[in-house]
């Protein structure tokens, strides 16, 4: 299940993720942006047609996102995250695709606990 409350559901949520992206993942055919908020972890899926012109394998890779995403939720508590397919995801076979977002995960769930380079900056300018 990928319940409402789980979801980015409208295009001011995507935004603000784009224009405060706290955290960022780079996996070779997809990329993860996440912002730190309150709650629960949310997901967004930005898997557009020149990834995949066919509407079954922009599907599939969702369903796998998806998927994955629900067995690690609680490791990501606080976060809003993007996944943004990219060029060669389609050649990537489902168990390839869940063990590396598996490890995206994790990273992003370890550079969402450090401190901010410009949180650093900002608390040693205030001083």
């Amino acid at each position: 299940m990928f319940p409402r409350q789980v979801r980015l559901l409208n295009a001011g949520d995507y935004q603000s993720v784009f224009n405060d992206t706290s955290s960022k993942v780079f996996a070779g055919e997809f990329l993860l942006l996440a912002r730190k908020h309150e709650g629960q972890a949310r997901l967004g899926l930005i898997v557009s047609k020149k990834t995949d012109k066919r509407a079954v394998g922009r599907n599939r890779i969702k369903r796998v996102v998806r998927d994955s995403f629900r067995h690690q939720k609680d490791l990501l508590n606080g976060l809003d995250i993007i996944f943004l397919a990219r060029h060669g995801i389609r050649d990537v076979d489902n168990p390839d695709l869940h063990k590396r977002l598996e490890k995206a995960w994790k990273q992003l769930a370890k550079k969402a606990q450090k401190p901010n380079f410009e949180q650093k900056q900002r608390k040693t300018s205030q001083k």
